[in-house]
């Protein structure tokens, strides 16, 4: 049933109904973006104004240590990175000691990928190939594209159902994401890590679009690498830190490309020799962003109380809800994400040749999904804040814009630089 009284049902009875006061959301806006930018919790507001007036503007560079009881106490932004790879662990079923938070997406998947490619080089360099599935998010791609140009790396491409027929003795690395960005698809991590492993390669998980929405477990799949962003279901801001993740059978032998000197071993010795550090320490690369990571903590301590059980059972519950309004508003409207919840992101994707002035006339509305090209109309759902009746509503609106033709307007076609 997707009536008013069955959303207003739901909302009483959902457990994490609470978390929506936390968040600083736009009186008038459903927000089904999420999937693209997390909105702002108001703890993050709070310790972006602890951080900058105590820690930076009272404490200036002695925040870097802990800071004394007379100034406050917090500080202590030397251990950020760690301190929120550990927090993030347990939501993608790794070790603390084995998830650090640090650059970017983008720049731990370069990191990961030249590693994976020493560790499987061999004596006649001859393992190089980096397979991975056309239509994969684009940094991905490019990474592999730009580590090819340089002759380190060999870029193979196979639909997602040949990717086991593509695995071969060349290939060193498959690198896939888990939850695929435009469709929502989840992948079998832990078959297709198996059938990697067998051949002899070693895997690379993008999480970018999971964590702290669907089920992970790194350790029982038996995945070698991962990365993520904190931007997300995290929560942690615009472009905020991304983490890594090497399983600890790895940390031994895992070298990287990028000796800053915070992943040294001794950074504070100032060596004019690069020694790297323990662990996954060494994955660091350059002073740590301490105002992006402090926002970061914030968020993922969010999720985190919410405990990732919880935020998954919410997060099929909304999106089957969803998908049943829009079928009885709309039974024409393609839906191109999986049928089956378990099998899918908390996102739902649908095809539609107008999807771009579609998208901006409900924004207009209030209604704030996004686009990709070139016609996919894409709706996250963030399991903290938003609700059923929400999704009725946007549903609604959804309807009406393409059956009045309300779209069909100039300034909702003019695409923007961001989509």
């Amino acid at each position: 049933m997707t009536t008013e009284a069955e959303a207003q049902r739901l909302d009483a009875a959902d457990p994490l109904r609470h978390f929506r006061g936390r968040f600083d959301l736009p009186e008038g806006v459903l927000y089904l973006d999420g999937n693209s930018l997390g909105p702002l919790p108001n703890s993050t507001r709070e310790r972006l104004h602890t951080v900058i007036d105590g820690e930076w503007g009272d404490g200036l560079i002695r925040s870097w240590n802990r800071l004394p009881d007379k100034l406050g106490g917090g500080g202590e932004w030397i251990t950020l990175p760690q301190r929120i790879g550990a927090a993030i662990a347990p939501l993608i079923g790794a070790q603390a000691h084995e998830v650090i938070a640090c650059d970017s997406t983008s720049v731990n998947i370069f990191k990961l990928i030249w590693a994976a490619l020493r560790m499987q080089a061999g004596d006649d360099g001859r393992r190089k190939v980096v397979l991975s599935e056309p239509g994969n998010f684009p940094t991905d791609l490019y990474m592999i594209e730009g580590l090819e140009r340089q002759g380190l790396a060999e870029r193979r491409l196979a639909g997602v159902d040949d990717i086991e027929a593509a695995l071969d003795e060349d290939v060193a690395l498959l690198m896939l994401t888990h939850v695929h960005y435009k469709t929502g698809r989840m992948l079998d991590m832990a078959r297709l890590t198996a059938a990697a492993h067998d051949r002899g390669a070693l895997v690379l998980w993008d999480l970018s679009h999971s964590v702290g929405a669907v089920p992970v477990e790194l350790a029982r799949a038996k995945a070698d690498f991962a990365v993520g962003c904190g931007y997300k279901y995290l929560n942690g801001g615009p472009g905020a830190p991304a983490f890594a993740f090497v399983a600890e059978r790895h940390l031994h032998a895992l070298e990287q490309p990028l000796t800053g000197w915070f992943g040294h071993a001794k950074p504070f010795d100032f060596d004019d020799d690069y020694v790297p550090a323990n662990g996954i320490d060494r994955l660091l690369c350059g002073t740590p962003q301490v105002l992006g990571m402090s926002a970061l903590e914030s968020g993922v301590a969010i999720t985190a109380e919410a405990g990732i059980d919880a935020l998954v059972a919410k997060s099929r519950a909304l999106s089957e809800f969803f998908r049943a309004c829009v079928s009885r508003l709309l039974p024409d409207l393609p839906c191109v994400s999986p049928d089956d919840p378990a099998g899918r992101g908390s996102q739902l994707s649908f095809r539609h040749e107008h999807a771009y002035p579609i998208c901006q006339a409900l924004i207009a509305r209030g209604v704030i999904g996004d686009f990709r090209a070139p016609d996919i109309l894409r709706f996250g759902f963030g399991p903290l804040y938003i609700g059923y009746e929400d999704l009725l509503r946007a549903a609604e609106h959804l309807a009406e814009v393409v059956a009045t033709g309300e779209w069909d307007r100039e300034e909702f076609r003019a695409r923007a630089a961001v989509t």
